[in-house]
């Protein structure tokens, strides 16, 4: 069983998108087996992109909700792609934070980390630009001993 977690960041281009998509799908086609999990918490960006490809490689999908209230708080163009992937997830672990805030998002980011065996992140290398984000997540995973496969594409800066 390969179990693969996603942070990465939201906002991204058409064609970081594309990059991104690419680079995702190639790398799980690697490390994938019959018992691909992968675990995401399916913001629009990266997680989203993340959990397409495993469901679509046939992998089994757990989704991490860091509050009640993070749907809402997503983009409103969003929701239908949340909704359709939040349905097709073998399980759901929902936090109990009420409010979709930083400390909840951190705290899943490490819920995901800490049931993943290696961790994906769509990261530009630069620090986080609030508490929680994806440099965080990647700090802290490294810290935990787990694998971590940066994506990035070569000299883009982040939009």
């Amino acid at each position: 069983m390969t179990r693969v977690g996603i942070t990465g960041h939201r906002g991204l281009t058409s064609e970081i998108e594309s990059y991104v998509d690419r680079e995702i799908r190639t790398y799980l086609h690697q490390v994938s087996n019959s018992n691909l999990i992968g675990i995401s918490c399916l913001a629009d960006g990266a997680d989203t992109l993340f959990a397409e490809a495993v469901l679509d490689l046939g992998g089994r999908l757990i989704v991490i909700v860091p509050a009640r209230t993070y749907r809402d708080n997503l983009s409103p163009e969003h929701h239908p792609i949340y909704d359709r992937l939040y349905s097709r997830a073998e399980e759901i672990r929902q936090l109990s934070y009420q409010e979709s805030e930083s400390q909840a998002h951190m705290h899943a980011s490490r819920v995901l980390v800490d049931q993943s065996d290696q961790l994906i992140a769509v990261w530009d290398g630069q620090p986080s630009r609030g508490p929680g984000g994806t440099a965080d997540v990647v700090e802290y995973a490294r810290s935990h001993g787990h694998a971590v496969r940066i994506i990035w594409p070569a000299g883009v800066t982040r939009p």
